[in-house]
């Protein structure tokens, strides 16, 4: 937590604070970051669902476009709800963990359910963990203001990146 970038205690997220504003509706994934128990964990898997879900209707093309906006807008809520909740990287705000997920998912589909569950379980491991330059990440950008929500975003998009070079490796191995 940064101290003196935000004024007062920390502010816990409610269903109230997640209809409040709507970059808290995107920050804190539509609710999932609200779990009580592992919501990165949880909004990973509201992530997965969500991107299986729209694959139904959208080509890879579309899903790269939403996947690019969705970061940059998700830059933004993540930015505003940091702020709102008085804290650089709260756990609630989960928006890293969806659009991480969706690029995986994007970058390895069509992938069956297994190769899906090993980069959601991989992913998971780096974003936890924070080995190396994910752990460099995490630190170096976490401040408030815009670079704060830059900071949120990033040290995730790394995990993600990680997680496929496994994936490359893995398959590379095995093929």
């Amino acid at each position: 937590m940064i101290a003196d970038a935000y004024l007062g205690p920390p502010v816990r997220p409610t269903a109230r604070f997640l209809f409040a504003h709507p970059a808290h509706m995107i920050a804190l994934g539509f609710g999932s970051g609200l779990s009580p128990l592992a919501p990165g964990t949880v909004g990973t898997l509201w992530g997965w669902a969500s991107f299986v879900a729209l694959r139904q209707w959208l080509s890879p093309a579309a899903m790269g476009l939403l996947l690019v906006a969705a970061i940059a807008i998700g830059w933004w809520a993540c930015t505003v709800t940091a702020r709102h909740l008085r804290v650089a990287d709260p756990g609630s705000i989960v928006w890293d963990e969806i659009v991480t997920i969706w690029m995986v998912l994007l970058f390895i589909m069509p992938a069956r359910w297994d190769l899906q569950l090993a980069a959601f379980l991989i992913f998971r491991f780096f974003d936890t963990v924070k080995p190396g330059p994910i752990r460099w990440a995490d630190q170096r950008f976490k401040a408030s203001g815009w670079r704060g929500g830059f900071g949120i975003l990033f040290d995730d998009l790394l995990a993600g990146a990680c997680t496929l070079l496994v994936i490359a490796f893995w398959k590379a191995v095995i093929a």
